[in-house]
């Protein structure tokens, strides 16, 4: 091959991706503009819940990240806007003190955020792909398009949490299918957790590392809602015997007595979602539970959460090839046979949907539905490193926090794999949350 042709070979490359970036940036941008459109100006502006941002605060600090990563910093463009910077620094304003400050309004956010996308493009078409960490591979614009997909969760969890009629719709999921077991052994031995080789993994994803577990049973799918409820039927809220000594704490302070947005009416119980109010699916993950509910429950089962290594063997490794793969299916990326992912449904799939889905041990629905809650703090794997910058992980290490895997069907395919790690308070419950349950090979 001549030079030439290499050099052919490797512009092709470069504009293959440079194609690929722009589409999920414009992918990002349609569903940003969705949550934000739905809703009227006032719902922009206003806070539905004090653990919430207003939409128009998401929608800007999207913007300002977008423009200090790719504008500013890969680009090394004038700044758009440096005057907003410290009012869209999350860790300058509490979620509570956001609606007090002298955001931009609906329409200046949204004429900033196009302006800024628009030198993003040109600075995407301009830029070497290459020489440099932050924009080897287009990681800089990859952790941009995953930022801008976290913030379009957060917004539809404040959706969620809106009063008034429905606003968004989607088509029902997927009906379940037969599962051969409600519970999987996982081979006891070492596998390879984390990632060393993913493009766009966060920092906190790698370096990969070995890990040597002791056998151990997993649910096949996540606990459901018929499950919880005889949880609840049979007092799991009034019985200290299944609460840890801080869930009991907080169950009684905040006076749990069923998964957020349930209401009992009469003998049956309601839930309100988007907007609508439903009889609750017996056969759908159970969501919108903290982890201390989720615990609770497993003990009550006579079983126990999974801890993140559990979790991350039962979803990628292949006891054919021994190796880690990165999705449950494989190493292709999620399609809408295999995952709810996106805010797709708007709902979780019933328990053994998506049997293309499933692990090579025969466990399903790990990515989408829930993220799950697992028994591990969030700690670094050996090896960390922070990058690009302290304030995404490292800030929070060895905080009040419990680990969350999997993501929901309000998480898109770009933000999530089979090595994403995510993280929470254990008292969280606003988020779409949900948890299956783990036990010792020995029956211990």
């Amino acid at each position: 091959m001549t030079s030439l042709d290499l050099t052919g070979s490797e512009s092709t490359e470069a504009n293959r991706l440079r194609s690929r970036v722009a589409a999920e940036l414009r992918r990002s941008r349609e569903r940003s503009t969705a949550l934000t459109d739905a809703v009227d100006d006032d719902d922009l502006v206003r806070q539905h819940s004090k653990l919430m941002s207003p939409l128009v605060w998401d929608l800007a600090h999207i913007g300002n990240q977008e423009e200090l990563w790719l504008v500013r910093d890969v680009g090394g463009r004038e700044p758009v806007r440096s005057d907003i910077d410290e009012l869209y620094d999350a860790f300058q304003h509490s979620r509570a003190s956001r609606p007090s400050l002298p955001l931009l309004k609906p329409a200046e956010a949204r004429g900033y955020v196009s302006q800024v996308r628009e030198k993003v493009l040109d600075v995407l078409e301009s830029t070497e792909l290459s020489g440099r960490r932050l924009v080897e591979n287009a990681f800089a614009f990859g952790m941009i398009v995953q930022h801008e997909q976290q913030h379009a969760e957060t917004m539809l969890a404040t959706h969620q949490l809106r009063t008034g009629g429905p606003v968004l719709h989607a088509p029902e999921p997927p009906p379940a299918a037969p599962l051969p077991a409600r519970e999987v052994l996982v081979p006891g031995g070492p596998f390879t957790m984390g990632t060393s080789t993913e493009p766009w993994a966060l920092d906190n994803e790698g370096p990969a590392f070995a890990v040597d577990l002791a056998p151990y049973w997993i649910d096949a799918v996540p606990v459901s809602n018929g499950d919880y409820l005889a949880f609840i039927d049979a007092g799991g809220y009034d019985d200290q015997r299944w609460w840890s000594e801080a869930g009991w704490a907080h169950r009684t302070a905040a006076s749990l007595r069923a998964p957020r947005f349930w209401e009992r009416d009469g003998d049956r119980w309601l839930r309100t979602r988007f907007g609508v109010v439903e009889p609750v699916p017996p056969d759908e993950p159970v969501v919108h539970v903290c982890f201390h509910e989720a615990a609770a429950y497993a003990r009550w089962a006579g079983k126990r959460l999974p801890t993140e290594a559990e979790w991350e063997k039962a979803a990628r490794w292949d006891p054919a090839s021994g190796r880690s793969r990165r999705f449950p299916w494989g190493d292709d990326d999620p399609g809408p046979l295999h995952a709810n992912l996106g805010q797709r449904h708007l709902r979780p799939a019933p328990v053994g949907a998506y049997p293309d889905g499933e692990s090579p041990l025969g466990v399903r629905q790990l990515m989408g539905e829930v993220w799950e809650w697992c028994d591990s703090d969030f700690l670094p794997y050996p090896g960390f490193a922070a990058f690009p910058y302290r304030e995404y992980s490292e800030v929070f290490f060895r905080g009040d926090y419990k680990m969350l895997r999997g993501g929901s069907f309000g998480t898109d395919a770009s933000a999530v794999r089979g090595t994403f790690r995510n993280w929470d308070h254990p008292i969280r419950r606003q988020i779409f949350a949900g948890f299956r349950c783990a036990r010792d090979a020995d029956g211990s």
